[in-house]
């Protein structure tokens, strides 16, 4: 079987410690309700991965070379 997330297409998926989370949700002034979601049982999440857990995910960007983007795991 073939492990999705170690794809080369696939973006870096980082689970985010309580600080880090308290800082990104202070910077863009917001709640974890407010940002996008993600479901627990996308193949991209690292397996260890919960429900309630921000994700960080780095994408190659043409524009600005990476693009950091927040997810919040849901059911």
């Amino acid at each position: 079987m073939v492990n999705v997330s170690e794809h080369t297409l696939v973006p870096e998926h980082t689970i985010l410690d309580e600080p880090a989370i308290e800082e990104v949700m202070t910077e863009y002034d917001v709640e974890r309700v407010n940002l996008p979601k993600i479901r627990k049982s996308d193949p991209a999440l690292p397996d260890d991965a919960e429900i309630g857990d921000v994700i960080e995910i780095i994408r190659d960007s043409r524009t600005t070379d990476e693009a950091v983007v927040y997810r919040l795991v849901i059911e």
